[in-house]
């Protein structure tokens, strides 16, 4: 049997911009990408840890270091800067995952990477 199971978690972080006018996506800083094994374009669901809101969109690259978290496109009258969130990805899997997953404090720097 198949399973839909948790694959990459970035918990915690701080959206530091967001663009109404981009075409849609999340921009996530490509170090935290890896630190979680997220790709260009998977993906992801987001939730508000302000709000409670909740969407999925795909994942694109931003630079290196920068630690930025952007919400683009029609998601961002749902969740905008300054707001924390949960961004999560999931695999299709027949045996368990050992999900990928980091903290993040208040500047998305990575607290530790064993949450939950």
């Amino acid at each position: 049997m198949h399973r839909f199971l948790l694959k990459s978690k970035i918990h915690r972080a701080f959206v530091t911009d967001s663009n109404v006018d981009y075409e849609g996506s999340i921009s996530i800083d490509s170090e935290l990408m890896q630190a979680t094994d997220l790709w260009e374009g998977e993906k992801v669901l987001v939730t508000s840890i302000s709000n409670g809101q909740r969407l999925e969109t795909y994942v694109i690259t931003a630079p290196a270091g920068s630690r930025q978290i952007v919400i683009n496109g029609a998601a961002a009258h749902l969740i905008g800067k300054g707001q924390r969130v949960t961004i999560m990805a999931f695999a299709n899997s027949d045996q368990p995952i050992k999900p990928k997953r980091v903290l993040l404090d208040g500047e998305n720097r990575v607290l530790n990477d064993t949450v939950l």
